[in-house]
């Protein structure tokens, strides 16, 4: 679901191919259009890549001059770049007098993170970040790219916790683990892991260890999707938290993309009353964690994970009630 926080582009058009702009985190930046990106310095590098590719496209781009303001925390694995390249995308569109299929605009945000930047990451982020809509989760299939809104129990709340820690360099991880997968499902014959059963991996090599927990954690992790679906429609939030925890775990011991911080908050919210089920989020290593909570009990789960968490971390978690919110807008004044 997209969380309701913010990152926001305030643009007007301007001739020629040069963008100008300025950030509150990371200063101004002036690049061309039709330079490459790869001259760009890295934080601005997602704005002129959503330019190029969607140019290459076939799709309108103009250059515009503006600001930029966020209040996603930067590297707690909240998909801040995707919501940065879903406002670029939008504002080089708007700028263009066009409107980008938002699923289109989806698509090369992907193809930012894996062509410009060189990761193998999904379409995820990108899709929730430009197809979400106020009041409900999404399913999202990562084939067709169709999205489902899931409407959540009005007895939970989701709650994000920010272990204020932070991932470094572990891009390389991210790629090793695709790579992994990937080498499984061609021994296995298949297009993808989601194509594939537990049964199925009894042909893998019996030293292929590494590879059969991969894959475990990837076929457990989309029966799981689809139960927690269920459990969500069936008005069970108490089997959907059940099923965020094995995710954690899976993540944790099969995937092996947890780490000390985000163990260490998840447990401490799996011991409070009226917590349901709690998992790390996003890329992983460190950043942010999520619980599912009784609506009635949220408030005082959040005050113990922050005293709990400081007493033991020393350090202050940043603890929210988030709500599904929006995607991007576009709106003119």
């Amino acid at each position: 679901m997209a969380l309701p926080f913010d990152t926001v582009i305030a643009a007007r058009p301007k001739a020629g191919s040069t963008v100008t702009v300025s950030s509150e985190g990371f200063g101004s930046t002036v690049f061309d259009i039709d330079d490459d990106p790869a001259d760009t310095e890295p934080w601005a590098r997602y704005l002129h890549g959503m330019a190029v590719v969607m140019r290459d496209t076939g799709h309108p781009v103009a250059a515009w001059e503006g600001t930029i303001a966020s209040d996603i925390p930067q590297g707690a694995s909240l998909s801040s770049s995707a919501a940065l390249e879903v406002a670029a995308g939008l504002a080089f569109s708007f700028a263009a007098g066009d409107e980008i299929d938002r699923v289109t605009l989806a698509r090369i945000g992907q193809r930012v993170e894996n062509e410009i930047f060189g990761l193998p990451s999904g379409i995820l982020d990108q899709l929730t970040s430009a197809t979400a809509r106020a009041g409900a989760a999404l399913l999202l299939d990562c084939r067709t790219l169709e999205t489902t809104p899931i409407q959540l129990p009005a007895a939970v709340r989701v709650v994000v916790m920010d272990t204020m820690s932070r991932r470094d360099l572990v891009d390389s991880e991210y790629a090793d683990r695709h790579a992994t997968c990937a080498r499984v499902a061609r021994t296995l014959g298949v297009d993808a892991l989601r194509d594939a059963t537990l049964t199925d991996l009894a042909a893998l090599e019996v030293g292929d260890e590494l590879g059969r927990r991969r894959a475990t954690h990837v076929i457990t992790e989309n029966q799981r999707t689809l139960e927690t679906v269920a459990a969500f429609t069936d008005g069970d939030p108490v089997e959907a938290g059940s099923l965020m925890s094995s995710s954690h775990r899976s993540l944790r011991d099969d995937y092996e993309v947890s780490g000390p911080a985000l163990d260490q908050i998840v447990k401490i919210a799996h011991g409070l009353t009226g917590c349901l089920g709690a998992r790390m989020t996003g890329g992983g290593f460190a950043g942010c964690a999520v619980a599912l909570v009784d609506r009635d009990a949220a408030n005082q789960i959040i005050a113990e994970i922050r005293r709990r968490y400081e007493s033991t971390a020393g350090v202050t978690p940043r603890v929210w009630i988030c709500e599904p919110s929006n995607g991007g807008t576009v709106s003119s004044h």
